[in-house]
């Protein structure tokens, strides 16, 4: 099965939207196998936000994910970062469809609810980003049968 990267950022958080958000995964069948409150430092911001250091907007992503803590999430399932990318939509929420999270949630580019892993590359090292190898979890979802065919898991 297949792991990926979600963060609750400060507007999911500051909107009390967590519940919310996380109902949307567990709906469609992943399973949460990782989940923690942190407050993001430059540092660990420098690293996941690397790609975007020489834009104007850089500083301005930097303090949105400080404003309070986020959550950190990491679901598995079967194409579970492409799966993860659909439910959260694009990531302007002016321009995502209604029914996603960021559709049904944001306005914003920014402001927009969740960071989601891009690839299954990315998912890989942002896991390792966030959490050590014993803060993810590995345990029999009950109802596996009842989400996937034998042929699929």
């Amino acid at each position: 099965m297949e792991k990926t990267l979600v963060i609750l950022k400060p507007s999911c958080v500051q909107r009390s939207l967590i519940g919310e958000v996380v109902s949307r995964f567990e709906k469609k069948g992943l399973r949460l196998v990782g989940m923690k409150m942190v407050q993001l430092d430059d540092n660990v911001l420098n690293e996941h936000y690397a790609h975007l250091k020489d834009k104007p907007f850089f500083q301005e992503v930097k303090n949105s994910m400080q404003a309070c803590p986020v959550i950190v999430l990491c679901w598995e399932g079967v194409d579970a970062t492409q799966v993860v990318r659909s439910i959260v939509g694009f990531t302007c929420g002016r321009n995502a469809v209604a029914g996603t999270i960021r559709g049904d949630f944001s306005v914003s580019m920014q402001e927009n609810i969740v960071h989601a892993s891009d690839s299954v590359e990315s998912a890989e090292k942002e896991i390792k980003r966030f959490f050590k190898e014993e803060e993810i979890f590995d345990y029999k979802l009950s109802v596996l049968s009842f989400l996937y065919s034998e042929s699929e898991i």
